[in-house]
C-alpha cells in the first residue's frame, strides 16, 4: 500500500467550528479516496483560518512540503484541488513545482493528478487558474451584495463594525443603545472646551483611543457615511503570522462612489458636528497634547505661532519658563538651511513677560461690546434642542441593569463558577460603568422645554468669563481658548496677529505692526 499525507484546509475559524461540517466532510471524502486507490494515510495536515492564496505562508503547508521530500511518501490526498491552493499570482505556482520535484501525486475523488506527466501539468495549471478565479468571483459577489445593502441603508457587517452606542437588527433596523448617553456627554464636554481625550475617557469610562473616532463619526448626525473601501489589489492584503486570515488595507472611495444614507435621528446638529471636526483638526495640526496628571503653567501653548517664520511656538522649561519657536531647535535649523531658508530671528520669550501682554490684547477683543453681543446671539442660536440632552431614564435603567449584573457576578463566585481574581476583575469593570452613568446623571440636566426668550441670568453666565478674562485661572482660560481656537502670532514679545476661529475674522481680529522694524502706536499702547 502506498503511503500518503492527508490535507485538510478551511479558510476561516468559523468553518472549523464543531457545529460546521467542513472538516468532517473533507475527512470522509479523503478516507473514501484512500480506500478507492489502496492508499494508507500516515499523517494528517489540518490547516485552519488560512486562505488558499496564503497557504505557502502557513506552518502546516511547510510541514507538508517537508514530508513529501521523503521517498516513502507517495502522494497527498485532498477533497478538492482548491484545498491545495487558490493562486493569486504566478509566484504561488512554486507549490506545484515542489510536487514535480518530489514526484508527488495528488489524489482527488475524481482521480489522481500526476504533476510530472504532460497531461498532469496541463490539468494542474488549468485547475489552479479555475480555483483562483472561483475565489475572485466569490469575493466579487460578496462585495456587490454588501454594497447593495449599504446603499439600502442596511448594515453589511456584523456587530463588531457598529459604532459605539449604535445597534442594528434585521427586524428594527438601526437604533441607539444605552451607551449613546455617553456619546452625547462626550460631545458636550468637547464643545465646552474639554479637548483632552484622556479626561473625557476617564469621566465616561470609554477607551481613550476610541474617543477621537467617536467624535469624528458622522453617524451621530444621523448619516451613515461610507467614504472608504477595502483595496482589492493583491499587495493590499496583509496576512497574520503563519498565513492566517488577515485584512485588506483601506483606501478612499472616489467622490461618486461615496455612500451617504440617513439611518437615524441625530443627537448632534450638522453645524455643531462640523465645529467639532474643526477643533479636532486644529488639535492635530497644532499638536495639542494634554496629560491630565501633568502640571502645566503655560496658558497659550498650542495657540502661538512665530511671527518671523510661521512655525509653532513650543515651551521650554529650565531655570525659567520660556516660549520658543520650533525653528530654534538645531534639527529645524539644519532643515531650514537645507531648504535655503533664512534662520528664524525670534528669540526665547519669558512666559511671565509674554502672557500678560497677550492677556491685555485678548481682553480688548473678547471684552468688547460687539464680540459679547455676537457670543450672546450665537449662544441663543445653539441652545440644546430636544433630543440632545442626556436621557435620564435610559441612564437610570442602565445603572439598574449594571447593578443586577454585579449581583450575578457575585452569585457566580459564591457558587464556585469563577475564582476571586475573575470576580474582582468583572466587578471592577461593572463598577466603572456604574460610576460613569452616575456621573452623567449628576452633571447633565434632564430634558426640558427650550425657553423662547433668554433670561438675564443665562446671558450674564455666558458673557462673564469673557468680560473677566484677565482674572480667570489657567484651566478656565484653556477651555475658552479651545472653543475660540485663536491663532496668535508673536515675535520678540510683540503680538503680530491675533485671530479668532469662532467668528468672522475680518472683524474680530487684532493686527499688530506688520513692518518688522516699526511698532504701530496701537500695538505700543496695548503691549507696553
Amino acid at each position: 500500500m502506498k503511503k500518503v499525507i492527508e490535507l485538510i484546509r478551511v479558510s476561516t475559524e468559523g468553518q472549523a467550528a464543531e457545529d460546521r461540517a467542513g472538516i468532517p466532510a473533507q475527512r470522509a471524502a479523503n478516507r473514501r479516496t484512500a480506500a478507492q486507490y489502496d492508499l494508507v494515510i500516515v499523517k494528517t495536515i489540518e490547516i485552519t483560518d488560512v486562505s488558499g492564496t496564503a497557504v505557502l505562508h502557513s506552518r502546516g503547508m511547510h510541514e507538508l512540503l517537508r514530508l513529501i521530500e521523503s521517498p516513502d511518501v507517495h502522494g497527498v490526498v485532498a477533497k478538492e484541488f482548491s484545498r491545495l491552493m487558490r493562486p493569486e499570482n504566478f509566484a504561488d505556482y512554486a507549490l506545484l513545482q515542489q510536487f514535480i520535484d518530489t514526484r508527488t501525486v495528488l489524489y482527488l475523488p475524481d482521480g489522481p493528478l500526476d504533476f510530472e506527466s504532460e497531461s498532469g501539468k496541463l490539468l494542474a495549471g488549468i485547475r489552479a487558474l479555475i480555483a483562483g478565479q472561483e475565489r475572485r468571483e466569490m469575493l466579487r459577489r460578496v462585495h456587490d451584495a454588501k454594497e447593495t445593502m449599504r446603499r439600502a441603508g442596511k448594515n453589511a457587517g456584523g456587530d463588531s463594525v457598529l459604532p459605539y452606542g449604535i445597534g442594528y437588527s434585521k427586524e428594527h433596523g438601526w437604533y441607539y443603545t444605552p451607551e449613546i448617553e455617553k456619546v452625547k456627554r462626550a460631545f458636550q464636554l468637547f464643545l465646552n472646551g474639554e479637548t483632552c481625550y484622556e479626561t473625557i475617557s476617564r469621566e465616561l469610562n470609554i477607551p481613550r483611543t476610541s474617543v477621537r473616532f467617536i467624535l469624528g463619526n458622522p453617524i451621530y448626525t444621523g448619516w451613515r457615511v461610507y467614504d472608504e473601501c477595502r483595496d482589492p489589489s493583491p499587495e493590499a492584503y496583509v496576512s497574520r503570522p503563519d498565513g492566517r486570515q488577515g485584512y485588506r488595507r483601506k483606501m478612499m472611495r472616489a467622490t461618486d462612489e461615496v455612500v451617504r444614507v440617513r439611518v437615524l435621528e441625530p443627537i448632534i446638529s450638522d453645524r455643531k458636528f462640523a465645529h467639532v471636526q474643526e477643533l479636532i483638526e486644529v488639535k492635530r495640526v497644532r499638536h495639542w497634547r494634554a496629560r491630565a496628571e501633568a502640571p502645566n503653567r503655560y496658558t497659550y501653548n498650542g495657540f502661538l505661532t512665530c511671527g518671523d517664520c510661521g512655525e509653532l511656538i513650543y515651551t521650554h522649561t529650565g531655570k525659567y519658563e520660556f516660549y520658543v519657536c520650533k525653528s530654534r531647535h538645531p534639527r529645524e535649523r539644519r532643515r531650514r538651511a537645507i531648504r535655503g531658508l533664512m534662520p528664524c530671528n525670534n528669540r526665547y520669550m519669558l512666559r511671565k513677560k509674554l502672557e500678560p501682554k497677550i492677556d491685555h490684547v485678548f481682553m480688548r477683543i473678547v471684552g468688547g461690546r460687539e464680540f459679547l453681543e455676537r457670543v450672546a446671539r450665537t449662544y441663543d442660536e445653539s441652545r440644546p434642542s430636544r433630543g440632545t440632552f442626556v436621557d435620564r431614564t435610559t441612564a437610570v435603567n442602565q445603572i439598574r441593569a449594571l447593578r443586577q449584573k454585579r449581583e450575578r457576578i457575585l452569585d457566580s463566585f459564591f457558587d464556585g463558577t469563577i475564582n476571586k481574581r475573575e470576580r474582582d476583575l468583572r466587578v471592577g469593570l461593572v463598577d466603572k460603568e456604574i460610576a460613569a452613568y452616575e456621573h452623567l446623571l449628576s452633571d447633565s440636566p434632564g430634558e426640558q422645554e427650550r425657553p423662547k426668550v433668554l433670561d438675564v441670568e443665562s446671558v450674564l453666565a455666558v458673557l462673564e468669563p469673557f468680560a473677566q478674562w484677565t482674572f480667570l485661572d489657567r484651566t478656565a482660560k484653556r477651555k475658552l481658548l479651545g472653543l475660540l481656537c485663536p491663532n496668535i502670532s508673536v515675535d520678540k514679545y510683540e503680538i503680530k496677529n491675533l485671530e479668532l476661529n469662532m467668528v468672522s475674522k475680518e472683524k474680530d481680529r487684532y493686527k499688530g505692526s506688520h513692518p518688522r522694524t516699526v511698532r504701530s502706536p496701537f500695538h505700543a499702547r496695548l503691549c507696553r
